[in-house]
């Protein structure tokens, strides 16, 4: 079963944030601010709804990723959180026990088999994205 509704970001450990946006904006044309771009798309099946992937430069000194030599984390949009984080317990995946929930959403972690940390994101309802929502876990 699906459990993925779409990516909500891309993240990037990195030792220079500036020498790296510049890099991005000269060679990519991304328009990088205070280390991030967000990109925004409509949906393939109601054009009428857009949606937002962010792509974000965080400090090498980061906590957030968890283990020192990862250096990219993904954030994948779910459209039942708990559900799916009780599911993939249940299937023996590594579950991070903190959820938060901010303006944003609700946001939990869970690891791939190499120690990958990934960050699992159900927006709330007023952001949903338009891409199609699969049936929760």
């Amino acid at each position: 079963m699906k459990r993925v509704t779409g990516i909500g970001g891309v993240f990037l450990r990195v030792r220079d944030s500036k020498k790296l946006a510049d890099w991005y904006r000269k060679h990519l044309g991304m328009p990088v601010k205070d280390g991030v771009t967000v990109f925004a798309w409509r949906g393939l099946e109601n054009p009428k709804r857009t949606g937002h992937t962010v792509w974000a430069l965080f400090p090498n000194d980061t906590k957030y990723f968890g283990r020192k030599k990862q250096v990219v984390m993904m954030n994948y949009r779910v459209k039942n959180l708990d559900k799916t984080l009780d599911a993939l317990r249940k299937e023996g995946v590594k579950v991070d026990r903190e959820v938060e929930e901010s303006s944003y959403g609700k946001f939990g972690w869970i690891y791939d088999p190499e120690g990958n940390k990934i960050e699992l994101w159900e927006p709330l309802r007023s952001y949903r994205s338009p891409e199609k929502q699969f049936p929760s876990a």
